[in-house]
């Protein structure tokens, strides 16, 4: 019998690239608040349970193998007839290797789906393209399910129009499970594409996505859904972590949905969240015990530590000026008051006499750039040092970033340009994240934002930089 209303969850959440265990837990987290809600349906984002696309431990026998042991646990869980669960996998089937959606209900893996438009790069090179494929039944319901980019706008003549042929073969709902960055402005395409798909298929759509930082990317959540008529079911909130449950209920029109509408940060805004995300993940999933800081007093030193802050809470953030013997004092009372306005602890460690060791190695004296680089990498060095005493992550700017980001350190400023740097600054002062851990209000001073600078390039900026931390 056709049932007349369905609930779905949407499970936002944020797993681990590789804790199998951990993601499978959290998909049971969700699984117990859908049945709390009376549901029908969860959804958890596409290769949730891997918690990464398709980097190489994907490949490995033993890897699909626990996926698959996690997946059979799951569904025999579903034998308490609560809600049944779309979850995102690897999935190996008569020895290929699929980016995959399985249901699980009744104590049992009820069916499996499988991605057909694999994005360009690792997804190609690790995962068998899938066919097309009907929907599934879930308690009545025929649920067409389409994995990431298989609503995509693509026109080629290796396209699969998944949602059109889910459409011909009976589905009254299509569910989305992606996996999909945060890239400024990508939320119109996504919905570009998605009412791409609902103008064509006459049929309401449901798209989920993952949330969190892991291995330099960032997810942003902003899952929505779409009736039949375009309206907008729901949307769910950026950058957070959120479960949801959806009531829909079917008229003379099909199935509709009244879902809470979260308002999205967008621009710069959006910019500054999914970099605070991105460094709480990286120092969360990696287990690191906070972050050190080097601060030289400059703008860009003052932004990354607001960020430090916003992720991990002032608690978890040290300071350090690494100062050679001819650092102004203007530079040290500005780093100092960085930290101050933060809240976080600093500290000064001259570094002359690691400097002078290595000069005493040359045969001749360095000047200009190659100087400048030479502090940096003593810097990098020592700032990468002081961060393992602790098990803490080294955070870098300025100069010291790409230095730094090869020895293992973490950028958080990278791909800024000098004007972008004092804008963001300046929203700071005036605007807080939600999911922000630091104070609100005015937290960089409008001084190092007004401060004049003359037009040049992000290296330069970064020497600027490095030299007002070692004059001399």
């Amino acid at each position: 019998m056709a049932a007349d209303f369905f609930r779905i969850t949407l499970a936002q959440l944020n797993p681990t690239a590789g804790d199998i265990a951990g993601n499978a837990a959290k998909a049971r987290e969700a699984r117990a608040r859908a049945a709390a809600d009376g549901a029908d349906l969860v959804v958890l984002p596409e290769l949730f349970l891997a918690g990464h696309p398709s980097r190489d431990p994907v490949l490995k026998p033993a890897f699909q193998a626990a996926c698959r042991a996690a997946i059979e646990a799951l569904a025999r869980e579903t034998a308490d007839g609560g809600p049944a669960v779309l979850i995102g996998t690897p999935w190996t089937e008569d020895g290929k290797l699929y980016n995959a959606c399985v249901l699980l209900d009744a104590g049992r893996i009820a069916a499996t789906r499988f991605k057909a438009n694999l994005a360009d790069g690792d997804q190609k090179r690790v995962f068998t393209r899938g066919p097309a494929a009907g929907p599934l039944s879930v308690r009545g319901v025929r649920i067409g399910v389409a994995i990431g980019e298989d609503i995509s706008l693509e026109d080629s003549s290796n396209y699969e129009n998944v949602v059109e042929t889910l459409a011909e073969t009976g589905a009254e709902l299509i569910v989305v499970p992606s996996r999909s960055c945060y890239v400024r402005s990508g939320g119109d395409r996504r919905l570009s594409a998605a009412v791409a798909r609902v103008t064509e298929s006459d049929l309401p759509l449901v798209w989920l996505n993952q949330v969190g930082g892991q291995d330099g990317e960032v997810f942003d959540g902003a899952s929505f859904a779409l009736n039949a008529d375009l309206s907008v079911a729901a949307q769910l909130p950026g950058f957070v972590a959120e479960v949801a449950t959806l009531a829909w209920s079917r008229g003379d029109d099909g199935w509709q949905c009244r879902g809470p509408v979260t308002t999205l940060i967008e621009g710069e805004e959006a910019d500054y969240a999914a970099r605070v995300l991105g460094l709480r993940d990286h120092v969360e999933k990696h287990g690191f015990t906070g972050i050190v800081l080097g601060l030289t007093g400059a703008i860009e030193s003052a932004l990354a530590a607001a960020l430090a802050v916003d992720a991990l809470g002032s608690g978890k953030v040290r300071g350090v000026m690494l100062s050679g013997p001819g650092t102004s004092q203007a530079s040290l009372d500005q780093a100092m008051a960085v930290a101050a306005r933060l809240g976080f602890a600093a500290e000064r460690v001259p570094i002359a006499a690691a400097v002078e060791g290595f000069e005493r190695a040359l045969p001749g004296p360095l000047a200009g750039s190659a100087r400048h680089q030479l502090l940096a990498g003593v810097r990098a060095t020592l700032l990468m040092a002081l961060a393992s005493l602790s098990g803490a992550l080294a955070v870098v700017v300025g100069a010291t970033a790409e230095i730094g980001d090869v020895a293992g350190g973490f950028a958080p400023l990278e791909g800024i340009g000098p004007a972008q740097l004092r804008r963001l600054a300046a929203l700071r002062n005036r605007w807080r994240f939600a999911d922000a851990l630091g104070p609100s209000g005015e937290v960089i001073s409008p001084a190092l934002i007004t401060s004049p600078l003359e037009a040049r390039d992000d290296r330069a900026l970064a020497d600027r930089a490095s030299s007002d931390a070692f004059e001399g």
